[in-house]
């Protein structure tokens, strides 16, 4: 297949790279190898070496270990980013089991089912969210419950004194072997999966190293880690990544600007790896506080798609270039990325990463390709694609056929390669017979001075059939009529795309990463 791409790869990153079969475990001990003594993980005022972290690790390891964990068993991590998240991640891959990442804002029947399709043997959860579990664990597989406290003396406190250190002896198979089940969020109904194995995640995070290869300053990143590690975005993109480089993972529990910006002016961090909300929060933020951001060489934005105007901006205030990219859980996740020097195409997701190609299909029947400047839908190929869906082999199927990866996104790709997304084929609104595009509108919207946030669904028209509805929160409340907006649309879009109803809101609803919810707000004003 042709690969226009390939021409806009910075000189100095590859085109494609070698990726050995490793377990992921191997991969951080040959980063303690080389990084013993510089800092892995900064907590506030706490701080851990790689030696001192991977002690940590030992010890875990062999704790989980004597009490009964072994190859092939489920450990699940119900954590805020904290450095006991790292130790418990690949401690329990050191005795062959599989990560099951939950959501720490889980509601009781939400772990329920996450528990008993991966069939989980131990939990490890902080404190505060032990009622929520333990008001289920008797309906589940759990056998060990394991807390963490940031106040007082826990049971991970107690893993980590275990001085006798005797670690399982595992054989992994990497391209076999389900290093981590990354559930899809249920954002669009029954939350599946995704088995990634230990070869999926080796690939992508030295996939992920090599777009950045001329800007990585090997042992002194310091990577400002706000996006979840709980999060397929944030275990690769910010801990596992990091790692790889002897990087400095600075942990942030929790989005608060006030607090973030303090931490900020604190530790100076190099690289960030955010998410669209996280950037809009900022900007707000920086015009009651100009703050400096200087230390960043080197932004990411993943998870959802970050706006244009919101991308010009911090690109101002922070001298740096906010590259964006695209990944999915099931793609372990990034498959596409801006450039981090060169030329890069804001709206973009970039261009693909090496040892992956992309193409785009018909949305009928996913089996014709189209050419450049056509929408359809993004199918991905590359040795980060999931394993399947666990316990799901009919989504497995549909979803993965012939090698490809069908994203059910939709997009296009241009003549030199990039790819846009321009919506979710389930969101596509249909307007008099024409396709609309939520987010060309979201982009439109967000371009208004005084708009903090925006969403664009489709919404149940007699004749029609679909109509345009906005759900917008302003900046400050009753700045700017409905009217107002919707002229503004009119002024910069084809009549089919305008906005026939406005909707204030004080907040959108979002996922734990930032991600709007299109499902929610659908239920929520699926009126007129």
């Amino acid at each position: 297949m042709e690969r226009p791409w390939l021409k806009h790869v910075v000189e100095g990153n590859p085109h494609e790279i070698e990726i050995p079969e490793i377990p992921l475990t191997q991969l951080f001990q040959q980063s303690v190898q080389k990084y013993k003594d510089h800092t892995a993980v900064t907590f506030y005022h706490k701080t851990f070496t790689y030696g001192e972290l991977y002690h940590c690790i030992l010890r875990v390891a062999s704790s989980l270990a004597k009490r009964g964990i072994k190859k092939g068993d489920s450990v699940a991590i119900m954590l805020p980013n904290c450095p006991q998240y790292p130790i418990s991640y690949y401690a329990a891959l050191m005795c062959g089991a599989t990560i099951v990442q939950i959501n720490p804002m889980y509601k009781s029947s939400e772990l329920l089912y996450v528990l008993n399709d991966s069939n989980t043997k131990a939990l490890i959860v902080l404190d505060h969210l032990l009622p929520i579990a333990e008001s289920i664990l008797d309906q589940t597989p759990v056998v060990n419950t394991i807390t963490v406290s940031f106040e007082k003396e826990s049971t991970f406190d107690q893993l980590l004194q275990d001085a006798d250190v005797k670690l399982p002896n595992v054989e992994i198979d990497p391209k076999e072997d389900v290093a981590v089940l990354q559930y899809t969020g249920g954002t669009t109904g029954r939350s599946k999966g995704a088995m990634l194995t230990h070869y999926n995640l080796v690939a992508n995070t030295l996939q992920s190293a090599a777009t950045a290869q001329i800007k990585t300053r090997l042992g002194e990143e310091r990577v400002l880690t706000i996006s979840p590690l709980f999060h397929v975005y944030g275990m690769t993109s910010a801990m596992n990544l990091t790692f790889l480089n002897g990087g400095n993972l600075i942990l942030v529990p929790k989005f608060e600007v006030e607090q973030v910006v303090k931490i900020i002016e604190q530790t100076k961090p190099t690289a960030f790896p955010g998410v669209p909300t996280m950037y809009i929060a900022l900007l707000t933020y920086y015009k009651s506080y100009q703050f400096d951001l200087s230390c960043l060489t080197t932004c990411t934005s993943g998870s959802a798609p970050l706006p244009v105007e919101v991308i010009n901006r911090f690109n101002e205030i922070s001298g740096t270039s906010v590259a964006e990219g695209y990944g999915l859980s099931e793609a372990s996740p990034v498959t596409h990325r801006n450039p981090i020097s060169g030329l890069q195409k804001r709206g973009s997701i970039g261009i693909p990463i090496p040892n992956t190609d992309a193409k785009i299909v018909d949305i009928a029947t996913g089996e014709e390709d189209l050419g450049t400047g056509e929408v359809g839908e993004l199918v991905i190929k590359g040795p980060q694609i999931m394993k399947g869906y666990l316990n799901m082999p009919e989504e497995t199927a549909s979803t993965i056929r012939d090698g490809w990866l069908y994203t059910g996104d939709l997009a296009m790709m241009d003549a030199d390669g990039f790819f846009y997304i321009v919506g979710r084929k389930k969101e596509m609104i249909l307007a008099s017979g024409f396709n609309v595009y939520p987010i060309e509108i979201e982009d439109v919207i967000y371009s208004h001075p005084d708009v903090l946030e925006a969403a664009v669904i489709g919404i149940p028209d007699e004749y029609r059939g679909e109509t345009v509805k906005a759900i917008v929160v302003l900046k400050e409340k009753d700045s700017l009529p409905e009217e107002d907006l919707i002229q503004f649309c009119r002024e910069r879009l084809a009549a089919y795309k305008v906005p026939s109803i406005v909707t204030y809101v004080d907040e959108l609803p979002k996922t734990a990463v930032g991600k709007i919810l299109k499902r929610k707000l659908k239920e929520l004003y699926s009126t007129k």
